[in-house]
């Protein structure tokens, strides 16, 4: 096992120049390799620097590099002007689809003893191991899995291996992966490392990919103080080091913790990032551990149009609506139809507010009787504009002409933000449970 590269720190501002010299030295490394797949992420990933770097990766290899699959997992897949705008100069024949409900195959189960030691009893089931059949049959000879390190709600930081078994898995391994995050609790596991579905991916890929010739290329990236994007780190190699390398320079790029907690957040979501609720509720879990109790959460969504991506998601927070998790978990325990899409129902609790706090959704283009139905609030988005200018406002703390104090957030993808208050009371559930002995949430 080998870390083929790691540069890295809080004040690292690597430019496309490094990245190149960096991809180069590395694929040197790996020669000679005659028939090579990319796993980037999609264009809701685009600030992950995966576009470039498999551009460079395209510049080296040339016709060697045969196939590049954007690991889209549920997503929709990438329109022409999306694949255009994130990875410029790469031949579009070059592109594969991955289609999570059809074109996957399980390699191996973990099994049910390990999950319920993983989860500490919270999932007692066995989970599939499932991948896209190109990854698993293509018969290459190198795969670079590109993304980026971030904190996540599902698997506590994004990247790494999710890269393969959920962005380029299956339909039942995505549903029940989401599902163990959910029930285990994502505040439990954002901005950790060490997860209960980290270690159930890790044990896959221990030991049912050892034949896989995957590289792992990621990037840390953060804020300039003019708010501009720089890429703190990027770390390439084959096995966990790389990883926790990253994520450990994650945690401390991307996690803000905030001396109190804001009674409003107003969050911008981009309108080429965000086309759907399935999506833009990153807004609501990379900011539900520093909103105060009672306080309210704004999201200007121009590019929302949808709740899921894909019709039959769609249809599901339609009829459910983003709910308490005690009340998911009813809708769970008697719909056959949540019960064949955990994930649904999982993505269902990651965009409550558990009646904490009011979210406010301002839509470009879902109607107001839509947003109410499934739980949020609703106000009309030039008025929200007009009041709430992303242009104007700057990253953090605001006032307002009117004296009203704000906290901005102009991309929600890029972080994760808590209030002191907020980790003291996840820390003291956690102590109180372990000084019981309890198990699960």
């Amino acid at each position: 096992m080998t870390l083929y590269y790691a540069n890295g720190s809080p004040q690292t501002d690597l430019n496309d120049q490094d990245l190149r010299a960096a991809m180069v030295e590395t694929l040197q490394r790996l020669e000679p390799r005659q028939k090579v797949l990319a796993l980037p992420p999609d264009h809701t990933r685009s600030n992950s620097m995966a576009g470039p770097l498999c551009g460079m990766a395209y510049e080296y290899f040339g016709d060697r590099l045969t196939d590049v699959m954007p690991t889209l997992g549920t997503h929709a897949p990438m329109t022409e002007r999306q694949l255009d705008r994130m990875f410029p100069g790469v031949p579009k024949n070059l592109f594969r689809v991955h289609d999570w409900r059809r074109d996957v195959v399980t390699i191996g189960t973990v099994p049910a003893e390990f999950v319920a030691r993983a989860t500490e009893g919270v999932y007692r089931k066995p989970w599939p191991a499932q991948l896209n059949r190109l990854v698993w049959e293509g018969g290459h000879d190198l795969i670079l899995s590109i993304g980026q390190i971030v904190p996540h709600e599902v698997v506590g930081m994004a990247g790494y291996n999710k890269n393969l078994f959920i962005g380029a898995g299956g339909q039942d391994g995505i549903n029940e992966s989401h599902f163990i995050g959910a029930a285990y609790g994502m505040e439990r596991m954002m901005g950790r490392a060490d997860t209960p579905l980290r270690r159930i991916l890790n044990y896959a890929q221990e030991q049912f990919c050892g034949h896989l010739p995957v590289v792992f290329v990621l990037t840390v990236v953060g804020p300039r103080e003019d708010g501009t994007l720089a890429v703190r780190g990027l770390f390439i190699g084959d096995d966990v080091e790389c990883f926790e390398r990253a994520a450990a320079l994650s945690l401390q790029v991307n996690f803000t913790v905030l001396d109190r907690p804001p009674q409003k957040i107003v969050v911008y979501l981009d309108a080429d990032e965000f086309h759907s609720t399935w999506l833009g509720n990153k807004a609501i879990y990379r900011t539900r551990m520093a909103i105060a109790d009672g306080g309210e959460l704004v999201i200007l969504a121009p590019g929302v149009a949808a709740f899921g991506e894909d019709r039959e998601i769609d249809r599901l927070i339609r009829k459910y609506g983003y709910r308490t998790t005690p009340e998911v978990m009813r809708f769970i325990e008697q719909s056959e139809e949540l019960q064949k899409n955990l994930s649904a129902a999982a993505h269902l609790i990651h965009g409550s507010s558990e009646g904490r706090f009011t979210v406010t959704y301002c839509p470009g283009k879902l109607t107001r009787e839509e947003i109410e139905s499934v739980g949020y609030r609703y106000a009309d988005l030039e008025t929200m504009l007009r009041r709430y200018d992303p242009h104007v406002l700057r990253e953090g703390w605001n006032e307002m002409s009117d004296g009203e104090r704000i906290f901005f957030i102009g991309n929600p993808a890029l972080g994760l933000w808590a209030s002191r208050e907020r980790l003291g009371r996840v820390e003291e559930r956690r102590e109180k449970r372990e000084e019981r002995g309890e198990k699960g949430e």
